[in-house]
């Protein structure tokens, strides 16, 4: 058990010390910076003009289509970076498998564009 003990000390000096700097660092700024807030600070600040709406208003949801798109998309075109360096290694089933995986990808690109998924009205 002394051990065990022994063993784990320095996590504990170390949480120790890392709790009581970062204590330091979030107290420390309330005591040095006092708060003073006026007009200026307390401002909405949105193009030098004062705001005409909620921020928090709705979007459509074909923004939220698309952007989830963009990011598939984006991700899948990420996938042949490494497949393009590696192509020497990874032989002709290599090619052929990325050769399948684009062929889906296309015919899903085809089918939402022919949904009007892509579309901005």
């Amino acid at each position: 058990m002394e051990t065990l003990l022994t063993d784990y000390l320095p996590i504990l000096v170390f949480l120790i010390i890392a709790g009581g700097i970062a204590t330091v660092m979030v107290a420390l700024p309330v005591v040095l910076a006092p708060f003073r807030p006026d007009t200026e600070k307390l401002s909405p600040y949105e193009c030098g003009f004062d705001t005409f709406g909620d921020a928090r208003g709705k979007f459509d949801v074909r923004f939220y289509l698309v952007s989830i798109l963009f990011i598939i998309f984006d991700l899948e075109v990420a996938f042949l970076f490494p497949w393009a360096v590696s192509l020497g290694t990874i032989g002709v089933y290599g090619f052929w498998s990325m050769m399948g995986f684009l062929g889906i990808l296309t015919i899903g690109f085809i089918y939402e564009w022919k949904k009007g998924a892509l579309e901005w009205e």
